[in-house]
């Protein structure tokens, strides 16, 4: 089961900070990281997808073979390895799990085309074609706007911690026993 996303980014869930504790400030940091890096995880599923499906159009507009599977194969790692920088906050990911995937929004890639869809997009109208890329290309950036809208929640609370070393109203020494 995911998480919901609504219930991180409602500025109630962050509250006052300076009324928490450390521990919560630890714990709604890493609850946003996590969600965070599965967002990115999921970012980087529609862009495949969309990538794909570009192919297919410039297949199409090419006036390529739709049966040419090899042709096909041999031009992914060009295309997928396109978006090796991307623009954005360029941040590293804190976490190297998986993280937490907010709910439906995996569900909702799926509705615009499955990954079982992708096998089949030279059978797909043209229409119907462009019409999955401007789907991908709107989820890209909803995905996109969301994690920007958790890294302003992650900075925030690191901040408040920041702020708790500076002024002395933390101690390393409390973490270390």
């Amino acid at each position: 089961m995911g998480v919901d996303l609504q219930q991180l980014l409602d500025p109630g869930y962050l509250g006052d900070l300076r009324a928490r504790s450390m521990e919560e400030l630890r714990t709604k940091r890493s609850e946003c990281q996590s969600v965070e890096t599965g967002l990115s995880l999921l970012r980087r599923l529609v862009q495949g997808r969309l990538d794909i499906v570009g192919l297919e159009l410039a297949r199409r507009a090419e006036g390529g073979d739709p049966g040419d599977l090899p042709a096909l194969i041999a031009r992914l790692p060009e295309v997928l390895s396109d978006r090796t920088t991307s623009p954005g906050v360029g941040r590293l990911p804190q976490m190297m799990a998986p993280g937490e995937m907010p709910d439906g929004l995996e569900a909702e890639l799926d509705g615009i085309v499955s990954a079982a869809q992708m096998a089949d997009l030279p059978s797909v109208a043209d229409d119907e074609l462009h019409g999955v890329a401007e789907a991908l290309g709107a989820f890209e950036r909803k995905v996109s706007e969301h994690r920007r809208s958790l890294f302003g929640c992650i900075d925030a609370i690191q901040a408040e911690i920041t702020r708790r070393y500076r002024e002395g109203e933390a101690s390393v020494d409390a973490l270390l026993q």
